[in-house]
């Protein structure tokens, strides 16, 4: 980039302090505002990073020098702040999910496109030069007929931060973790015909969930989710007739393998991190993109749609959607 890329941030939880570090030891990002609920919070986050701390998110936003908005806040609150963005002309790299339910992100793309301001998912893994290997070398028909797609993400974080365990800011492990498989299998395969989810509730949030993407013809991928324990790790399996890969850590990997049965393997390694999210958004806004190549915004409509089809299934409804 020929220059130096400025963000407003709105949040500075642990999240934001972790793409903060990433983003601007790189030299090619800094972050200008910041604007949190938690005054002290706050002033801390913008004290560390170099940003100015401001009362509200609109002084945060509407500066001459932000040329993008980094919203890293609870769901609850991703639709009021990126529309607020997006109405001050503000581009907008939203983390995922990009709200709670497919109506209110139709409402967001819907001003993106109305407004031509750029408006993507923050789904880092579709940036990542790792996970677009494996969906080459899918198309490239490198593994022959599909046999079989398991994604195992069991990951005990539910005291990773406040917002995993509270229900009123849309907590649990299906807006958190889930959406990663999903995504993964969504990207790779398309829409499928069909998904079921069996989830374990507790204390108003979802803990777990076993989920089946079923396909024309009959195929089905898989994945399992919990927030509460290490079963199964996080682990990607794609089997076909001609090769297999097996990838750990599947949404943020640095290293893939293909094994190809009568050939010789391949493999890539490449950095996983945010900051390819970063430097990718931020060229995009500067060529005057309004939808991210990477993510599209009918990719983050068809995954949130199954979300909610996942939820209506569970019978997880949460307390804000009930008055």
């Amino acid at each position: 980039m020929s220059r130096v890329f400025n963000w407003a941030f709105i949040g500075a939880g642990r999240l934001a302090d972790e793409v903060a570090k990433e983003i601007t030891a790189s030299g090619r990002h800094k972050i200008v505002s910041v604007y949190t609920r938690n005054p002290e919070k706050c002033k801390a986050f913008a004290a560390k990073y170099g940003a100015f701390a401001v009362d509200n998110a609109r002084e945060a936003m509407d500066r001459t020098d932000i040329d993008g908005v980094y919203i890293v806040t609870p769901h609850t609150s991703h639709a009021e702040y990126a529309l607020l963005a997006m109405d001050l002309g503000k581009p907008v790299l939203c983390e995922k999910p990009v709200t709670t339910d497919a109506k209110l992100a139709a409402e967001m793309i819907h001003c993106s496109r109305e407004k031509g301001i750029y408006f993507a998912e923050a789904m880092w893994t579709w940036f990542s030069p790792i996970a677009n290997q494996v969906k080459c070398w899918l198309d490239r028909g490198e593994y022959g007929e599909i046999l079989s797609c398991h994604m195992s993400y069991h990951l005990n974080s539910i005291n990773y931060a406040p917002r995993v365990s509270d229900p009123n800011v849309a907590g649990g492990a299906l807006l958190d973790v889930a959406i990663y498989p999903i995504t993964y299998i969504y990207r790779l395969f398309g829409k499928p015909s069909s998904i079921s989810c069996q989830g374990i509730l507790k204390d108003g949030i979802d803990t777990g969930e076993e989920i089946v993407m079923t396909y024309p013809g009959g195929k089905q991928y898989t994945a399992s989710v919990s927030i509460v324990d290490y079963k199964g790790l996080e682990m990607m399996e794609l089997r076909g007739t001609k090769a297999v890969t097996k990838l750990p850590f599947f949404h943020a990997a640095n290293a893939v393998r293909i094994c190809r049965f009568h050939a010789k393997n391949r493999h890539l390694r490449a950095y996983g991190g945010k900051l390819v999210e970063f430097d990718i958004a931020a060229s995009e806004i500067r060529h005057g993109l309004t939808e991210s190549r990477y993510v599209p915004h009918q990719a983050t409509l068809d995954v949130m749609n199954m979300l909610d089809d996942c939820r209506r299934q569970m019978g997880l409804v949460y307390p804000f959607e009930k008055a």
